[in-house]
């Protein structure tokens, strides 16, 4: 049984990649559950820099494995990551950009959120916005042209 799906800004998780398929579920989302010891939480453009600090840490994820259905990740591919090694990249200067929508709330067990939000690539707000920010304009100024 999986975890609820909800990212790290508390919203609905969206996913990371179809082609290629990711996920410890191989669903396309990163979504996690207690079979997924190693956390594949995080979702991350795939770089050189990175996939030379994996395959250097004993990890290779850019030769194919046809015998495990594994196509081999290239620079620009978005994969579901294990949040530890993700920390770890960060650590050393090589972490990937990341899509928070697509990143299961349980990275935030390991990672935190500042260095989520440094990472990210996607656009729109980090946090949902709150009641206390209205979204009605403020007050309104005439500008110098409009004055008669």
């Amino acid at each position: 049984m999986k975890d609820a799906s909800e990212n790290v800004l508390g919203e609905a998780l969206q996913p990371c990649s179809t082609a290629p398929l990711t996920g410890f579920f191989r669903n396309g989302c990163c979504d996690t559950g207690p079979m997924d010891r190693g956390m594949h939480t995080v979702c991350a453009t795939m770089t050189a820099e990175f996939l030379a600090l994996s395959k250097y840490l004993g990890n290779d994820l850019s030769t194919p494995r046809p015998e495990f259905g594994f196509p081999g990740l290239k620079p620009g591919d978005q994969w579901c990551l294990c949040a530890s090694r993700f920390l770890q990249a960060h650590q050393e200067g090589a972490a990937p950009k990341i899509r928070l929508a697509a990143t299961h709330k349980a990275t935030l067990a390991i990672v935190p959120l500042e260095i989520l939000e440094n990472t990210r690539s996607d656009a729109g707000p980090v946090r949902p916005p709150t009641a206390r920010h209205s979204l009605q304009p403020g007050p309104t100024h005439r500008r110098a042209s409009n004055r008669r």
